[in-house]
């Protein structure tokens, strides 16, 4: 049986993905040296660069050139493995720049977004790739604070006040789940992995025009929220930065090459969808029956699940995430 882009169904080999540069009004003009991508005159400034987007191109292998939405939709087996409850891109990564801070916002969860129409909700996570001394994010409200605070916070603009700040540095991990009030400060550069869907209700923008959720945001947040950092835990083979209910990520060590077969942690579920992103230095995967595939820094490359075995190869200097889909569900 073979999808409708005219790649077998039951075998996918690994292959890159293009950055897709998302405009947002708190981002920066100039990505260098992260990304060679300058905002043109007049454009809005980049904020986010969608890695795994369904817009985003494919540009290797077989199916060079399509969208990665289409991918999934022509060949959800190959690429999600058998046991996916559904044929959709389970997960959203990007990186985050953000020179201003962005709205003090809150998620829902998977039945709060239903009840609206909405297939899922958002529980996420921040790697932080690099971290300004002093850099914060927000991840909760403080103990004690009701939703009359809340609500007052907004209406006069001292909604911060209320928010439990984490200070953040190069490596740490920061754990989001739906409900949680939560902002994003200027000083670090964040991998974020989340469910895919992209429904935020604001609560307070700093004055900048843009449309509030207030009653929608008062709805979904929860006072008591799993959200702060999440200390590492260190293997023999890997270090996980983070394993929730919803995605698995790790920092995978290559000491000149490996094999695929071991980077699936003893008793994982094998044949499943993962994605291999280079926060620093460039790495090689090559196997048989595809063409070698270069992977620069902050290049990320999809692993299908059907994907035939291949070498990894550090080519200098790499920093090598491994991110995955879960389920059925489990604890952090």
């Amino acid at each position: 049986m073979s999808g409708s882009l005219g790649f077998p169904n039951r075998e996918l080999a690994p292959f890159l993905i293009d950055p897709l540069f998302v405009s947002r009004v708190w981002g920066y003009d100039d990505l260098r040296p992260w990304y060679d991508h300058v905002a043109g005159n007049g454009h809005d400034p980049i904020g986010e660069v969608w890695l795994t987007g369904d817009e985003c191109r494919v540009s290797t292998g077989s199916c060079a050139g399509e969208k990665l939405g289409q991918v999934f939709a022509a060949a959800p087996e190959a690429m999600l493995g058998a046991e996916a409850p559904s044929g959709q891109s389970p997960l959203l990564v990007k990186v985050i720049f953000a020179r201003e801070k962005l709205s003090v916002q809150v998620h829902p969860d998977d039945r709060m977004a239903q009840k609206y129409g909405e297939p899922r909700g958002k529980t996420e996570c921040w790697y932080a790739l690099s971290a300004d001394e002093g850099a914060e994010v927000a991840a909760g409200l403080k103990t004690g604070v009701t939703a009359d605070e809340v609500r007052a916070g907004i209406e006069r603009g001292t909604l911060e006040q209320s928010l439990n700040a984490v200070p953040v540095k190069r490596g740490d991990m920061v754990f989001v789940d739906a409900g949680t009030v939560h902002a994003i400060w200027p000083g670090s550069i964040l991998l974020e992995t989340q469910q895919y869907s992209d429904t935020t209700y604001r609560m307070y923008d700093y004055g900048r025009p843009r449309e509030l959720h207030v009653e929608k945001s008062l709805e979904a947040m929860r006072f008591e929220t799993r959200a702060g950092l999440v200390p590492p835990r260190v293997l023999e083979d890997r270090t996980i930065l983070i394993d929730a209910e919803y995605f698995r990520v790790e920092r995978i060590p290559v000491k000149g090459s490996r094999a695929s077969a071991t980077v699936p942690e003893p008793g994982e579920a094998q044949g499943n969808l993962s994605y291999l992103f280079a926060a620093a230095g460039s790495v090689r995967l090559s196997g048989s029956g595809f063409d070698p595939i270069e992977l620069a820094p902050r290049d990320i490359a999809a692993i299908p699940a059907s994907s035939p075995a291949f070498t990894i190869e550090d080519t200098g200097g790499l920093d090598l995430i491994r991110i995955s889909p879960r389920w059925p569900r489990k604890p952090l």
